[in-house]
Formats: structure tokens, sequence, C-alpha cells
């Protein structure tokens, strides 16, 4: 059969166990997306108010669910509470980084004369330092934790490069805080003769103190933030990767470099496995298509590449959950085939 059986997958109700915060991760290409749509998706049908949301640039999660997903999160299912929203950096005129902000007042545009001190430009204007955009799509995600709408958030994160940077930016932005806060109360008392220096088109007390205070409040969101990534009562960050051996290899640094910055990693998802569905899933599976081991030598023949990375994934990955998901004959887009890689999560 060319397509999943619709009706066929109606009795597959999996269910979602996990905190508030699920983020998957891994290296580009490996179903990222498939598994936060269908964890998403899940959780939404169950009756949780969930948020899935993707920080890759190479946007897919339209693809996945079958439906259009907005820039900005809105309700994407008529009948269950799932919302969708795919951030793009590059568009962030407002926010967190942003200019005047849906407020007006903007996150870090009101660094006033911190901007002019530091020759007229906001340092973290998206796309104006290594790292700005991904800053931007994390303060966002920040801002839609704090959602009332949503009691859960499914994040498809970038791929493995991207993501690290992402959480090496709380320590980045304490440092870089800690010297500007430092410099700004031994300037204290000083700015008269600063003022002078500049020939009195320099930056104002006021203006400079309305910069620190957009400092002072932005660090604390990214220590806040800081502090659900590494709660593991709140956060699961599930790394996601293929049975070959350079994936194996990849997930290993992932999570060790994960571990590094406390971030709690419940769930190893291995995809794209080539065993029957009634092997990895509690669930009827007559209609599944699995790959003939029997007859078939270039089947036998990955599956041995397989077995010999699963069986490396299991020993690595001790202490942590580990999940398999069947290689589909079919894409995997849309509810059918997303509830069936629900089940295999559950």
């Amino acid at each position: 059969m060319s397509e999943i059986d619709v009706e066929a997958v109606e009795s597959v109700t999996p269910t979602v166990d996990a905190p508030e915060y699920v983020l998957y991760g891994g290296k580009g290409g490996v179903g990222k997306t498939t598994m936060a749509a269908a964890t998403a998706l899940s959780s939404a049908r169950e009756g949780t108010a969930t948020l899935c949301v993707s920080t890759d640039p190479a946007h897919s999660l339209s693809d996945a669910l079958g439906r259009e997903v907005p820039a900005t999160p809105g309700r994407i299912d008529d009948e269950h509470p799932l919302y969708g929203a795919e951030i793009d950096p590059d568009n962030l005129e407002g926010g967190p980084f942003g200019g005047a902000g849906a407020d007006g007042a903007g996150g870090m545009g009101g660094m006033g004369g911190l901007g002019e001190l530091l020759g007229g430009e906001n340092p973290m204007q998206p796309g104006s330092m290594p790292g700005a955009d991904e800053a931007a799509a994390f303060q966002l995600l920040l801002q839609y934790m704090d959602d009332d709408r949503f009691e859960r958030v499914v994040v498809d994160t970038a791929p493995t490069g991207h993501t690290l940077r992402l959480l090496e930016l709380p320590d980045v932005m304490d440092s870089m805080v800690g010297k500007l806060l430092s410099l700004r109360e031994r300037m204290s008392g000083m700015m008269g003769s600063i003022t002078g220096m500049f020939g009195g088109d320099g930056p104002s007390e006021a203006e400079m103190e309305q910069g620190m205070d957009s400092l002072r409040d932005l660090s604390a969101k990214v220590e806040r933030l800081r502090g659900v990534l590494t709660d593991p009562a709140k956060t699961d960050f599930r790394v996601v990767m293929i049975p070959e051996s350079m994936s194996v290899t990849e997930s290993k640094r992932l999570v060790s470099q994960l571990g590094e910055f406390d971030i709690p990693v419940g769930t190893v998802v291995v995809n794209r496995v080539m065993q029957p569905l009634t092997d990895v899933a509690d669930t009827d599976a007559e209609w599944f298509v699995a790959p003939d081991l029997n007859n078939c030598e270039f089947c036998q023949r990955r599956w041995e590449v397989q077995r010999g990375a699963l069986s490396e994934a299991q020993e690595l990955f001790r202490g942590h959950d580990v999940k398999r998901v069947p290689l589909f004959a079919q894409e995997v887009h849309g509810e059918a085939p997303l509830r069936v890689v629900a089940a295999c999560l559950d």
C-alpha cells in the first residue's frame, strides 16, 4: 500500500508522559521535526493546550503537520488545542532584541545612550553579532513559555551547532552584562567629564541608565530561561538520531555537551529503524509495510549496519529512555502517521 490506512490508525491512542517543555535536538535531517510534531499533536489530542514551535531556520513543521504554521503562535487545529509557530529570526523587527517592539518600548530598543556610547548601534539587534539571531529566537521562546494559553511547549530546535550556541548564550550574556554593569558603576559621577569628552554630544546620565535597565531586564530573563532549561521537572531535551555509527557518535557528543550545561536529557530517540512496528510500539500493525528482512539482501545488509549502531546506542545511553521509531515506507506527513510515531514515543 502506498498510504497509511487512516481508519486503521484510529485505534492508536498514544499518550504523552512529558514535562511542560520538550525540546527535540540533534543533527540536521534525523527527524526532529517529525518527533516534535507527533508529540505536540498527541499532547493536544489529550486536551492539553500545546504549542509546537520551530527555531530551525529550515522550517518544515508546516509540512510535517500538514497545515499552515504561522510565524507567531496561533491555533492550527479547530478540534484540539494545538498551536504552532515557526520563528523567523531574520524577520524579528520587534520583540526582546528588536527596536520598538509591540508595546513601543521594546526589549533592547531602549538601550538609548548605551547604543550611542558603543557607536550608535544596538549590539544585540538580530544579525549584528554572531549568535544574535539565535538569541532573539530563544528570547521569543521564553516569551511563549510565559504565555497562559499553553500548558506544554514542544520545540523543534535548530541543528546541533545552532542549539549549542543558544545554550551558551546565558553565560555570554552574564559576562557581558556583568562587565557593563560594573563599568556603569565605575563611571557613576563621571558623566559630566565623559560628556565633555564627546563635545557635549555624548549620552546623558538618563540615557545610560535606561540602557543599563534594559540590560538588567534582559539578564534576568536569560537567567530565568536557564533555570527552566536545567530543571528536569520542567524540561526534557530529547536527542534524535538514526541507527548509523556516525549519528551515534554525534549524539553521544551532544548528550555530553548538554550535560556540561546541566541540560537534562531524559530520552534518546532512534529514528528510521528497520523493524516491524509491533517490535517498537504496542499497537496492531497489519497495515504497516516493513522491510523484508528474509528475502531482500539490501534490507538484510542495512539491518546489519543498524543492529551494530543500535547495540552501540543502547550501551552508550544507559540511564536514558531509548525509544525506537521504525522506518516508514511512506513520507511521515499529516495526522495519521504522526499518531503512529507518537505511539512509538509513548
